[in-house]
């Protein structure tokens, strides 16, 4: 920051207008927040100048790291070009790349809706589910089902197929019902001693659901993989595939909301790959643009695009944002997706997942530890906990700890986690790793 930048006055502005999303007033209470001015690789930089290392992707979506040249290029010189147009009976050449370059990513044709974030993405393929049946006049198919501990976003829509009492208590009242299966987690599996065979009864619940309502289903939702903001809970491929498998027999549509995982998160591009299947609905959004501007997409098969029709019956699907596919955000996921393909970089990060393993692995004697697990570039530390919320409290003193050292973290509860660029250098990467384990260590 230049020296004209008065950090007192813009922490006192800040604490007078800014509603902080997901942060509780005893933090804001409690001094000062950072105030980020900079970014750079795989860093942050507050007004002092003191350096961080962005271990969580900057929520999860600044998977190319900060200020990356083409990025910003791209975005500078779109710009000087179009800064806005409606996609509503229009077009423009950033919205037709893009959604050329996404469709590319299937082996089936597709259509590709745009929106602002993942949320939003998610809202529109639970409207196309119920819609579609509707188009086919089989309107009774207008429930969903979905995973217990999934997150799918905040808007009331997502809240009802993502429903997490410790952040959506006060809105139970108007979210609707939703058949929800127990969440299958490999790394703490409820059913079956470490070493043991694995024979998927955490998917015995959700095939009785598919066996049962599949009249009255119009769709399931899943994170594939990994589920999020849930605890970073981590299921087999397996349990993936007969659920689509199910989902084909019984016709009822799958979503993959791949908001989080997608884009070489969990070492593929799409985290429903590790499975081999083909969801009919695939939500992005998060690191679609390198996490620099909001934009997300639903990427529908065309076979459920060819029943919005608007003859003999008006079938158009009624539903837009203003900013769906705006342009500066478009040309930034452009060449997010070209600077994926040239750069290799879910190769690379399937391989730096190898080293996070690895490093994980070094840790499995740490005191008062629950579980360890990892998926690509995902790596989980479940503290043990108990009804006085023992690990949170735990959780939180290692997160204050890092920050301190220059690590910036955001446990869930118990689960202290990290999900650093996919471009994070490996020497970064294990010294992250060897600080997280040390502060686990020391901190009980």
């Amino acid at each position: 920051m230049g020296t004209d930048f008065d950090k007192t006055r813009y922490e006192a502005m800040d604490r007078q207008s800014i509603w902080h999303p997901y942060t509780k007033h005893s933090v804001i209470e409690s001094g000062p927040l950072p105030i980020i001015t900079r970014g750079e690789g795989v860093y942050l930089y507050d007004a002092t100048g003191r350096k961080y290392l962005d271990a969580i992707s900057s929520w999860w979506a600044c998977n190319l790291g900060h200020g990356h040249p083409r990025l910003v290029e791209a975005i500078i010189r779109q710009t000087k070009e179009l800064q806005h147009s409606i996609l509503g009976n229009l077009s423009h050449p950033r919205a037709i790349e893009l959604a050329t370059m996404l469709n590319d990513l299937f082996p089936d044709d597709r259509r590709v809706m745009f929106a602002s974030d993942g949320a939003c993405a998610v809202e529109a393929a639970l409207k196309i589910a119920l819609q579609y049946w509707y188009n086919l006049d089989r309107p009774e198919k207008c429930r969903f089902a979905a995973l217990d501990f999934g997150y799918h976003g905040d808007t009331l829509g997502a809240v009802s197929v993502g429903y997490l009492k410790s952040f959506h208590k006060p809105f139970e009242s108007v979210v609707f019902p939703v058949f929800q299966a127990p969440s299958p987690c490999c790394g703490a599996c409820a059913f079956h001693e470490p070493g043991q065979t694995c024979l998927e009864e955490c998917f015995d619940t959700m095939r009785l659901i598919l066996r049962e309502h599949a009249h009255e289903l119009a769709a399931v939702i899943v994170e594939p993989m990994c589920q999020g903001a849930g605890g970073m809970r981590m299921h087999s491929a397996e349990y993936l595939r007969r659920l689509a498998e199910l989902c084909r027999e019984k016709e009822v549509l799958l979503i993959a909301d791949e908001v989080a995982m997608g884009f070489g998160r969990t070492g593929k591009m799409f985290a429903f790959e590790h499975a081999g299947i083909s969801p009919d609905m695939v939500c992005v959004g998060k690191s679609l643009s390198g996490g620099y501007l909001p934009i997300s997409a639903t990427i529908v098969r065309a076979s459920l695009f060819e029943t919005f029709r608007d003859t003999p019956q008006d079938h158009t699907f009624y539903h837009g944002h203003t900013f769906a596919g705006n342009p500066i955000a478009a040309a930034a996921a452009v060449e997010t997706l070209a600077i994926y393909q040239e750069e290799g970089i879910v190769a690379r990060a399937a391989d730096l997942g190898k080293v996070l393993a690895e490093e994980l692995q070094r840790l499995k004697d740490l005191p008062d530890v629950r579980n360890i697990r990892w998926l690509g570039m995902i790596g989980v530390i479940e503290l043990e906990d108990d009804a006085k919320g023992r690990g949170a409290i735990r959780a939180a003193a290692i997160r204050d700890r890092l920050r301190r050292e220059g690590i910036l973290l955001r446990p869930l509860g118990n689960v202290v986690y990290v999900m650093p660029p996919l471009v994070t250098p490996e020497p970064v990467l294990r010294e992250l790793v060897r600080a997280l384990g040390c502060a686990v260590r020391e901190i009980r």
